[in-house]
């Protein structure tokens, strides 16, 4: 594929501009009526798999994190995502954007990260009703 045809996949893709590729495994939590359909549907077209939920037995490539202000406690929840992926794997956080029901604030997110012993890389326009926060884990350093 042509650099020109990848630009325009990252624009017409949204999964593509977060980074999956092809074969990964993604596990989706929180997921209910209200999330993006459409994103949804780029991530399975892109990684060329479904999500898996919850109950996935095994260690994911990336989990994508839909979460609202009512749904618990952030840090908890961020917590029991670290344990189903990789050191230095992915946990994209997705929260409903301003004015919308759900909205979590962006000190709150930052706080819940720092805490659960994430870094935050990057925060994202993820779909219309949704902005997104690329947080992961550090890698284990190199000292013995």
């Amino acid at each position: 594929m042509s650099a020109t045809a990848d630009h325009a996949e990252e624009r017409t893709n949204p999964a593509a501009r977060l980074g999956f590729q092809p074969d990964q495994v993604v596990q989706e939590i929180g997921y209910d009526d209200d999330v993006d359909q459409e994103l949804r549907e780029a991530i399975e077209e892109i990684t060329g798999q479904e999500l898996v939920d919850e109950d996935y037995g095994d260690v994911a490539d990336a989990v994508v994190l839909w979460f609202r202000e009512d749904d618990g406690d952030l840090t908890d929840v961020l917590v029991d995502a670290t344990t189903m992926i990789d050191e230095g794997a992915p946990v994209w956080l997705l929260t409903p954007k301003t004015g919308r029901d759900g909205y979590v604030e962006p000190s709150e997110i930052g706080e819940a990260a720092q805490t659960a012993g994430l870094s935050q890389t990057k925060s994202f326009n993820a779909a219309k009703d949704w902005t997104g926060s690329r947080l992961v884990t550090p890698k284990a350093s190199g000292k013995r």
